[in-house]
């Protein structure tokens, strides 16, 4: 069983990952994690270093290759993962999709305390910052959408929304 994490920057992907992987028994891929250290530099770095279209393109590669190599397996998708190349089709045919549904208000919270990690927003005053997520998850919906399941993540803690995708199975 693969069980893929999808949704926008800040929805809880890794987190609630972590903890579906404890509850399943299951081992932990956070993808992003993963391209970094192949790749030898954080995700930043690759943005400033190599670009977008770089990165994009090696994130579809690395992506197929764990979902074709891998079984018992939770993972935690960067957010524009699903919504670049053939990556949802290949998400949804090798593993179970789940969408972690945040509003706007929600991610925009999260973001405020972390967006410095994050080479999408970084440079972003909070004013911006959520014209940047609003405009951003409408175009990035359709393809979470696509997902076998979506799971809001408003509210709940971790363990909650954890719980919750396990009663999906």
């Amino acid at each position: 069983m693969i069980i893929s994490l999808i949704g926008y920057m800040a929805s809880g992907k890794s987190a609630v990952g972590q903890e579906l992987a404890r509850k399943f028994d299951l081992s932990f891929m956070d993808l992003d994690a993963y391209i970094e250290s192949k790749e030898k530099m954080n995700i930043p770095q690759i943005f400033e270093l190599k670009g977008e279209i770089y990165f994009r393109k090696i994130e579809g590669e690395y992506l197929k290759y764990v979902l074709e190599n891998s079984d018992n397996l939770v993972i935690s998708h960067g957010g524009g993962t699903p919504c670049y190349g053939n990556n949802m089709e290949l998400i949804n045919k090798y593993s179970t999709a789940i969408y972690l549904k945040a509003s706007i208000n929600t991610i925009v919270e999260r973001l405020k305390s972390g967006k410095n990690n994050r080479p999408l927003v970084a440079d972003l005053d909070e004013d911006k910052l959520s014209e940047y997520v609003a405009k951003h998850l409408f175009e990035r919906r359709n393809f979470y959408e696509q997902a076998q399941f979506s799971v809001n993540v408003d509210k709940g803690n971790v363990e909650e929304i954890a719980f919750q995708i396990t009663e999906l199975f």
